[in-house]
Protein backbone atom coordinates (compact mmCIF):
# COMPACT_ATOMS: atom_id res chain seq x y z
CA UNK A 1 0.00 0.00 0.00
CA UNK A 2 2.70 2.48 -0.98
CA UNK A 3 1.50 5.99 -1.71
CA UNK A 4 2.61 8.97 -3.75
CA UNK A 5 1.69 12.67 -3.51
CA UNK A 6 -2.00 13.57 -3.53
CA UNK A 7 -3.60 16.90 -4.18
CA UNK A 8 -1.61 20.10 -3.89
CA UNK A 9 -1.75 23.54 -5.40
CA UNK A 10 1.39 25.56 -4.98
CA UNK A 11 4.93 24.28 -4.65
CA UNK A 12 5.02 24.48 -0.84
CA UNK A 13 1.90 22.37 -0.52
CA UNK A 14 3.14 19.94 -3.14
CA UNK A 15 6.47 19.55 -1.33
CA UNK A 16 4.65 18.97 1.94
CA UNK A 17 2.53 16.25 0.39
CA UNK A 18 5.62 14.57 -1.03
CA UNK A 19 7.35 14.73 2.35
CA UNK A 20 4.41 13.13 4.15
CA UNK A 21 4.26 10.31 1.62
CA UNK A 22 8.02 9.72 1.86
CA UNK A 23 7.67 9.47 5.64
CA UNK A 24 4.75 7.09 5.21
CA UNK A 25 6.64 4.83 2.81
CA UNK A 26 9.77 4.78 4.95
CA UNK A 27 7.81 3.83 8.07
CA UNK A 28 5.77 1.27 6.16
CA UNK A 29 8.99 -0.34 4.94
CA UNK A 30 10.29 -0.39 8.51
CA UNK A 31 7.21 -1.61 10.39
CA UNK A 32 4.76 -3.01 7.85
CA UNK A 33 0.98 -2.43 8.02
CA UNK A 34 -0.25 -1.56 11.51
CA UNK A 35 -3.96 -2.36 11.29
CA UNK A 36 -4.73 0.34 13.82
CA UNK A 37 -7.34 0.83 15.57
CA UNK A 38 -7.87 -2.60 17.21
CA UNK A 39 -11.62 -2.98 17.85
CA UNK A 40 -14.52 -5.28 16.99
CA UNK A 41 -17.31 -2.69 16.67
CA UNK A 42 -17.70 1.07 16.12
CA UNK A 43 -18.93 1.48 19.71
CA UNK A 44 -15.82 -0.29 20.98
CA UNK A 45 -13.73 2.26 19.04
CA UNK A 46 -15.64 5.09 20.71
CA UNK A 47 -15.22 3.61 24.18
CA UNK A 48 -11.51 3.08 23.53
CA UNK A 49 -11.09 6.64 22.23
CA UNK A 50 -12.54 8.05 25.44
CA UNK A 51 -10.69 5.69 27.76
CA UNK A 52 -7.30 6.19 26.11
CA UNK A 53 -7.18 9.85 27.13
CA UNK A 54 -4.09 10.30 29.34
CA UNK A 55 -3.28 6.60 29.64
CA UNK A 56 -1.47 3.77 27.89
CA UNK A 57 -3.33 1.56 25.45
CA UNK A 58 -2.52 -1.58 27.47
CA UNK A 59 -4.70 -0.20 30.26
CA UNK A 60 -7.53 0.48 27.83
CA UNK A 61 -7.32 -3.08 26.48
CA UNK A 62 -7.87 -4.40 29.98
CA UNK A 63 -10.98 -2.24 30.40
CA UNK A 64 -12.37 -3.18 27.00
CA UNK A 65 -11.94 -6.87 27.81
CA UNK A 66 -13.80 -6.45 31.09
CA UNK A 67 -16.62 -4.48 29.46
CA UNK A 68 -16.94 -7.01 26.65
CA UNK A 69 -17.08 -9.96 29.03
CA UNK A 70 -19.79 -8.20 31.03
CA UNK A 71 -21.86 -7.50 27.92
CA UNK A 72 -21.62 -3.73 28.34
CA UNK A 73 -20.23 -2.74 24.92
CA UNK A 74 -23.46 -1.33 23.55
CA UNK A 75 -25.02 2.08 24.06
CA UNK A 76 -28.12 0.58 25.70
CA UNK A 77 -26.22 -1.73 28.07
CA UNK A 78 -23.84 1.01 29.16
CA UNK A 79 -26.71 3.43 29.83
CA UNK A 80 -28.35 0.92 32.14
CA UNK A 81 -25.18 0.51 34.19
CA UNK A 82 -24.86 2.87 37.20
CA UNK A 83 -22.02 5.33 36.68
CA UNK A 84 -20.40 4.18 39.92
CA UNK A 85 -20.34 0.59 38.64
CA UNK A 86 -19.01 1.70 35.26
CA UNK A 87 -16.23 3.60 37.03
CA UNK A 88 -15.12 0.39 38.74
CA UNK A 89 -14.98 -1.43 35.40
CA UNK A 90 -12.83 1.27 33.74
CA UNK A 91 -10.59 1.88 36.76
CA UNK A 92 -7.38 0.59 35.03
CA UNK A 93 -7.63 3.45 32.53
CA UNK A 94 -7.07 6.10 35.21
CA UNK A 95 -9.31 9.13 35.92
CA UNK A 96 -11.99 6.47 36.03
CA UNK A 97 -14.75 8.55 37.62
CA UNK A 98 -14.36 11.23 34.96
CA UNK A 99 -14.18 8.70 32.15
CA UNK A 100 -17.24 6.82 33.39
CA UNK A 101 -19.18 10.10 33.32
CA UNK A 102 -17.88 10.88 29.82
CA UNK A 103 -19.00 7.47 28.56
CA UNK A 104 -22.44 7.95 30.12
CA UNK A 105 -22.78 11.45 28.63
CA UNK A 106 -21.92 10.10 25.18
CA UNK A 107 -24.44 7.26 25.49
CA UNK A 108 -27.12 9.64 26.78
CA UNK A 109 -26.46 11.95 23.83
CA UNK A 110 -26.97 9.15 21.31
CA UNK A 111 -30.14 8.07 23.11
CA UNK A 112 -31.58 11.58 23.43
CA UNK A 113 -30.59 13.03 20.06
CA UNK A 114 -30.63 9.86 17.94
CA UNK A 115 -33.06 7.57 19.77
CA UNK A 116 -30.18 5.22 20.48
CA UNK A 117 -29.31 4.83 16.79
CA UNK A 118 -25.51 4.84 16.88
CA UNK A 119 -25.30 3.78 13.24
CA UNK A 120 -27.43 6.73 12.21
CA UNK A 121 -25.34 9.10 14.32
CA UNK A 122 -22.12 7.87 12.69
CA UNK A 123 -23.60 7.94 9.18
CA UNK A 124 -23.67 11.75 9.09
CA UNK A 125 -21.38 13.64 6.75
CA UNK A 126 -17.91 14.11 8.21
CA UNK A 127 -18.01 17.79 9.21
CA UNK A 128 -21.48 17.75 10.86
CA UNK A 129 -20.50 14.58 12.73
CA UNK A 130 -17.23 16.11 13.91
CA UNK A 131 -18.98 19.31 15.02
CA UNK A 132 -21.60 17.36 16.95
CA UNK A 133 -18.98 15.22 18.66
CA UNK A 134 -17.17 18.35 19.82
CA UNK A 135 -20.35 19.56 21.57
CA UNK A 136 -20.40 16.45 23.78
CA UNK A 137 -18.76 16.82 27.20
CA UNK A 138 -15.44 15.00 27.41
CA UNK A 139 -14.79 14.78 23.67
CA UNK A 140 -12.00 17.01 22.40
CA UNK A 141 -10.54 17.25 18.89
CA UNK A 142 -8.28 14.18 19.07
CA UNK A 143 -11.03 11.97 20.47
CA UNK A 144 -13.52 13.34 17.94
CA UNK A 145 -11.21 12.68 15.00
CA UNK A 146 -10.45 9.18 16.28
CA UNK A 147 -14.19 8.46 16.34
CA UNK A 148 -14.76 10.00 12.91
CA UNK A 149 -11.89 8.09 11.29
CA UNK A 150 -12.03 4.71 13.02
CA UNK A 151 -15.68 4.34 14.04
CA UNK A 152 -17.44 6.29 11.27
CA UNK A 153 -14.86 5.46 8.57
CA UNK A 154 -14.61 9.06 7.36
CA UNK A 155 -11.32 10.78 6.39
CA UNK A 156 -10.53 13.09 9.31
CA UNK A 157 -6.85 12.91 10.18
CA UNK A 158 -6.02 12.20 13.85
CA UNK A 159 -3.26 14.24 15.47
CA UNK A 160 -1.75 13.07 18.74
CA UNK A 161 1.27 13.74 20.94
CA UNK A 162 3.45 11.46 18.82
CA UNK A 163 2.50 13.32 15.64
CA UNK A 164 3.47 16.62 17.23
CA UNK A 165 6.76 15.31 18.61
CA UNK A 166 7.87 13.68 15.37
CA UNK A 167 7.02 16.61 13.13
CA UNK A 168 8.18 19.40 15.45
CA UNK A 169 11.46 17.69 16.35
CA UNK A 170 12.29 17.38 12.65
CA UNK A 171 11.30 21.00 12.05
CA UNK A 172 8.47 20.03 9.70
CA UNK A 173 6.00 22.01 11.81
CA UNK A 174 6.53 24.90 14.21
CA UNK A 175 6.82 24.22 17.92
CA UNK A 176 3.66 25.27 19.68
CA UNK A 177 1.41 24.51 16.71
CA UNK A 178 -2.21 24.02 17.73
CA UNK A 179 -4.17 20.84 17.18
CA UNK A 180 -6.13 22.38 14.32
CA UNK A 181 -2.97 23.72 12.67
CA UNK A 182 -1.39 20.27 12.78
CA UNK A 183 -4.54 18.61 11.46
CA UNK A 184 -4.71 21.07 8.56
CA UNK A 185 -1.02 20.41 7.82
CA UNK A 186 -2.14 16.95 6.71
CA UNK A 187 -5.72 17.55 5.58
CA UNK A 188 -4.72 20.42 3.29
CA UNK A 189 -2.42 18.33 1.08
CA UNK A 190 -3.61 14.72 1.31
CA UNK A 191 -6.35 13.00 -0.62
CA UNK A 192 -9.23 12.13 1.76
CA UNK A 193 -8.38 8.43 1.98
CA UNK A 194 -9.63 6.62 5.10
CA UNK A 195 -7.26 3.66 4.68
CA UNK A 196 -4.23 5.89 4.20
CA UNK A 197 -5.13 8.13 7.13
CA UNK A 198 -5.51 5.10 9.39
CA UNK A 199 -2.24 3.56 8.32
CA UNK A 200 -0.27 6.81 8.56
CA UNK A 201 -1.64 7.49 12.04
CA UNK A 202 -0.82 3.94 13.12
CA UNK A 203 2.73 4.19 11.78
CA UNK A 204 3.30 7.49 13.57
CA UNK A 205 1.97 5.99 16.81
CA UNK A 206 4.35 3.04 16.43
CA UNK A 207 7.31 5.35 15.74
CA UNK A 208 6.47 7.61 18.64
CA UNK A 209 5.96 4.72 21.05
CA UNK A 210 9.28 3.11 20.15
CA UNK A 211 11.51 6.11 19.45
CA UNK A 212 9.98 9.58 19.75
CA UNK A 213 9.43 9.45 23.49
CA UNK A 214 9.80 12.30 25.96
CA UNK A 215 13.47 11.31 25.94
CA UNK A 216 13.92 10.43 22.26
CA UNK A 217 15.88 7.45 20.93
CA UNK A 218 17.00 9.14 17.74
CA UNK A 219 19.98 6.97 16.81
CA UNK A 220 17.89 3.91 15.94
CA UNK A 221 14.80 5.72 14.66
CA UNK A 222 13.92 5.05 10.98
CA UNK A 223 13.50 8.81 10.51
CA UNK A 224 16.93 9.56 11.99
CA UNK A 225 18.77 12.26 10.09
CA UNK A 226 15.74 13.80 8.39
CA UNK A 227 15.19 17.49 9.01
CA UNK A 228 13.74 20.55 7.37
CA UNK A 229 12.76 19.88 3.74
CA UNK A 230 14.89 16.77 3.26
Amino acid sequence: MRHGPGRGGNKVRSNRGELIHKIFNRLLDEFGPQGWWPAETPFEVIVGAILTQNTAWKNVKQCIKTLREGGYLTVEAMRQLPVSDLAVLVRPSGYYNQKARKLRVFCDHVETEWQGDLEGFLSQEMEPLRRELLTIHGIGPETADSIVLYAAEKPSFVVDTYTYRIFSRHNWVMEGSSYNELREYFMDVLEPDVGFFKELHGLLVRTGHLYCRRKPLCESCPLQGWAGDD
